[in-house]
């Protein structure tokens, strides 16, 4: 017998299942003792979804018999015995089951109709009487192409392996089509979309009166399972008949996607332009408007009539205006969110304000940090109302520097304000980013100014509202924006009120049994429990993360023992003069100092081995310095070199640039720039587990130098970094105005915010 249950093979199979080692009735007895295993396991089944595609298969039929076969076609059943022996090893075990699951029962059921029916297949070649030689060989060669393309597609992943059943079954049944001259198309259909794309690719199979009606079938199937990727397939396939539907599904489901095709020249974006729907002509005019983007934010609006396109028109050169337009349109659909009516688009408006607020406000302020008359400086504010300063300070949030904010944006709020009340504020935003707000008050120690413009009653309702529906939001940001206020806020009455809240609503949560809420309130209350030093709270063991009191050396070091740290210096002025007088605190006997043409490298010659690698702050201007960290990068790449210490050196508008640049085996980041402590979410992206230390307010060089020196000084000297020593014996180092600025600078154990994103994470993983 040539096939793989009938010869060679089947007497190994066999013999593994403590069977005799021969014997078709033997054999049998076994199948039937399988099958009816499977009868009995049937309810069992249905009871697990996760094997639902294996559900689908259905048991092999009766083993049919083999008659004899011509020496001249043993060849190509040997072909085929050999694939299902190879796919059985594709587990990585070298015995007579494939294992693509991890249910014993379903591997079983596999692999019975991976030998079973394939058997079955090679039988029906050559019993079939309307085929003759040539078509023997044809079939026979074709079901051994079938099963070759599962082995490159399982190994290149591409193919579940728990599909190999419902590719033998489905192939079986479009060999039989094929030779009644039937369509493969409800095969197809039926099937997954690689079951179905290799049945359509297969040698026996390719001209079948079905493929051109199954590569539609197919592409159907990747637009629903990819939606993402809807429009690319689409526009290598701009004819097919579901085009329309998808276009105008889309149009309402994810506009801006529709719009980034709908200009092109090409065939889908000519297909776009003709569909008969009234918001795909809308989103179809906007994309063929040279000045489109400009317009596309106001989309929802426009396609209810809410606004014109020439009242757009009429503002889009005038700065103010147009920023005033996107302010009034925000607010509105934020009000219309709040009743349950999103408007399209929203997230394209509130991005285009958000660029607007910084490419015209906040970066022209910024640049003016150095002039000291502020009514030079933030003279391009004067135009704005309380309403337009306050979608400045939230949006530009990740960009506006310290004095920016605290001297310039937020006083201005109060100043404009016929009655400079917070409630009216946050009413006439709808509470838009009223969270974020918050903790930029807190952050920028402007919270208990702000809490005071209101009655204490509403401050109250404020700060608990501020706590409050944390677990029905769907990202984090607003957990960690209340983590991250909670260590700047000074007034007792205000944390008691925080707290209080944190309880009732983790009391609520176990009542309604809300495990996020439960996971959320719990880590906040512990970490806010520990900021009082009586509690004697460990956060570490209670929440399971690493360390955040101390970094031990030894997880600093590389395989050879040695720390390696690196540090980001850029080429403005301030940045040279920075460079220059970092080496003056490091010099023999200690530290030895090589030159290289951009970096300079840093080594410690007495105690622990140390290494810091300093690119050189070459000119800004010119770009320089980037290609100077760019070619340090490359080196410490090339050479496994990894920085487990980090150090950004600069002012805030660099540190942006300093993060893209992120080694993820950082384990101790120091910002030492303005407002860097508004960067720690990007920055636990790159590196999850590392320990931040940051300032809220104003980086300066001393503090900076003081508190690199600790950290190499520690580390040279064999010791562990414990934060809290070291920071007690900074505070007594710094006097008058470096005391001040050092009281802004955050240590890992205080980084509520960081702190609370790693205990999430943890308890997610431990769940």
């Amino acid at each position: 017998m040539p096939s793989i249950g009938r010869h060679s093979f089947s007497k190994g199979y066999i013999q593994n299942d403590g069977l005799p080692k021969n014997g078709k009735a033997a054999k049998w007895n076994y199948f039937c003792s399988l099958q009816n295993m499977m009868r009995k396991l049937h309810a069992f089944f249905l009871l697990l979804p996760l094997f639902a595609v294996a559900q689908a298969q259905p048991l092999p039929p009766k083993e049919l018999t083999m008659p004899k076969v011509p020496p001249m076609r043993m060849l190509h059943h040997d072909y085929i015995d050999n694939n299902q022996k190879l796919i059985l090893k594709l587990d990585g075990i070298d015995d007579s089951l494939f294992t693509p699951t991890k249910n014993d029962s379903i591997n079983r059921r596999i692999t019975d109709i991976l030998i079973v029916t394939v058997n079955n297949m090679q039988v029906k070649v050559e019993t079939n009487p309307a085929l003759d030689d040539n078509g023997k060989y044809k079939w026979l060669r074709a079901i051994n192409e079938m099963l070759n393309a599962f082995v490159s597609g399982y190994r290149a992943r591409t193919i579940k392996g728990v599909l190999l059943g419902n590719l033998i079954t489905a192939y079986d049944e479009a060999m039989e089509t094929e030779w009644k001259k039937g369509s493969i198309k409800p095969i197809v259909e039926r099937n997954e979309l690689e079951v179905g794309q290799l049945l359509i690719d297969n040698y026996g199979l390719k001209n079948n009166a079905g493929v051109a009606a199954s590569r539609d079938v197919l592409l159907l199937k990747s637009c629903y399972r990819y939606p993402k990727r809807v429009m690319s397939i689409l526009a290598t396939n701009p004819q097919v008949y579901f085009a329309d539907s998808i276009i105008k599904s889309l149009a309402y489901s994810n506009p801006e996607k529709l719009y980034d095709y709908a200009a092109s020249p090409d065939g889908l974006g000519k297909k776009i332009q003709t569909v008969n729907d009234p918001l795909v002509r809308t989103i179809g005019l906007l994309a063929l408007m040279k000045t489109g983007r400009q317009y596309f934010p106001f989309l929802d609006n426009i396609y209810h009539n809410r606004i014109s396109i020439d009242s757009i028109t009429k503002v889009m050169n005038d700065t103010t205006a147009y920023f005033r337009l996107l302010v009034n349109t925000q607010i509105e659909y934020v009000g219309r969110v709040q009743h349950n009516d999103t408007p399209m688009v929203m997230n394209v408006l509130t991005a285009k304000l958000k660029s607007k607020a910084i490419e015209n406000y906040v970066t022209e302020i910024n640049a003016l940090h150095e002039e000291k008359s502020d009514k030079v400086r933030f003279r391009s504010l004067n135009p704005l109302s309380p309403l337009e300063l306050y979608y400045v300070a939230v949006l530009g949030e990740e960009e506006i520097y310290t004095s920016s904010y605290v001297n310039g944006v937020y006083p201005r709020i109060f100043q404009r304000m016929k009655v400079p009340s917070a409630d009216t504020l946050l009413n006439a935003v709808n509470y838009d980013y009223y969270r974020r707000f918050i903790k930029m008050a807190a952050n920028y120690n402007t919270l208990d100014n702000f809490l005071g413009h209101m009655e204490k009653p509403s401050a109250e309702k404020l700060m608990k509202s501020f706590v409050s529906g944390l677990e029905k939001t769907r990202t984090l940001e607003d957990a960690v924006d209340v983590a991250d206020s909670y260590g700047s806020i000074y007034d007792p009455a205000v944390k008691k009120i925080v707290l209080d809240q944190i309880n009732e609503n983790l009391v609520l949560s176990e009542k309604n049994n809300n495990k996020r809420g439960l996971t959320i309130y719990n880590l906040l209350n512990i970490i806010f429990l520990s900021m009082d030093s009586s509690s004697k709270i460990d956060l570490a063991a209670r929440l399971g993360i690493d360390g955040v009191y101390d970094m031990p050396a030894n997880k600093l070091q590389d395989s050879s023992g040695r720390i390696i740290m690196q540090q980001f210096f850029y080429g403005d002025k301030d940045g040279q003069g920075v460079f220059k007088s970092f080496f003056s605190h490091y010099t023999a006997p200690n530290w030895k100092k090589v030159d290289k043409p951009e970096w300079v490298e840093l080594s410690s010659v007495r105690g622990k081995p140390i290494t810091i690698y300093c690119n050189k702050p070459l000119d800004n201007e010119q770009s320089l310095d980037a290609k100077a960290q760019e070619d340090l990068a490359k080196y410490l790449e090339n050479n496994n070199i990894e920085p487990t210490v980090v150090i950004h050196r600069g002012h805030s508008y660099f540190v942006q640039e300093t993060i893209d640049q992120l080694p993820p085996s950082a384990k101790v980041i120091l910002l030492g720039s303005c407002g860097g402590y508004q960067s720690l979410s990007e920055i636990l992206e790159t590196c999850p587990s590392a320990q931040i230390i940051a300032t809220k307010q104003t980086g300066t060089g001393v503090v900076n130098i003081g508190l690199i020196q600790a950290i190499t000084d520690n580390l040279r000297e064999g010791k562990n970094l414990l934060w809290q020593p070291i920071w007690k014996k900074l505070e007594t180092q710094f006097k008058a105005e470096a005391k001040e600025k050092f009281d802004d600078y955050v240590p890992p154990y205080r980084n509520l915010g960081a702190i609370f994103i790693m205990a999430y994470k943890k308890t997610m993983e431990t769940e």
